[in-house]
């Protein structure tokens, strides 16, 4: 079965206008992402999921570089490629630099790999880790 189409502005109903209205005022952009498009499929996927993103990814604990980062680290193990590209390219606007990034695919490929030893022996946790 082929995939859907996007939702284009031009032929989105007034409710996914609505959110389209509100990424791109939140974000100054002149256009939603693909992301976005593809999940207008289901206007109500496509709310709570821009509600929630724009809660979690807004300025906190974290600074806007290191909750992008994370995401990265996230898609890079999850093997997400369109979440990679974009997160990428929103951490390198945040001011992530090359070497950040090179250190940053280090750790994450070295926690998958040192997770899956661990899974892998069945390692208990130590008492001094346990909280």
């Amino acid at each position: 079965m082929p995939t859907p189409p996007p939702i284009e502005y031009a032929d989105a109903t007034p409710a996914v206008r609505a959110v389209y209205d509100d990424i791109k005022k939140f974000r100054n952009v002149p256009d939603v992402n693909n992301f976005w498009k593809y999940l207008a499929r289901d206007p109500a996927t496509l709310k709570r999921t821009w509600e929630s993103i724009k809660q979690i990814m807004a300025p906190g604990a974290l600074d806007p570089l290191t909750k992008e980062m994370v995401y990265l680290a996230v898609s890079v193990t999850n093997g997400c490629a369109y979440c990679i590209a974009s997160h990428t390219a929103a951490a390198r606007k945040a001011g992530m630099t090359e070497a950040m990034f090179g250190e940053l695919m280090a750790v994450t490929g070295m926690a998958n790999e040192t997770n899956r030893l661990a899974n892998g022996y069945r390692v208990p946790v130590d008492p001094a880790f346990q909280t």
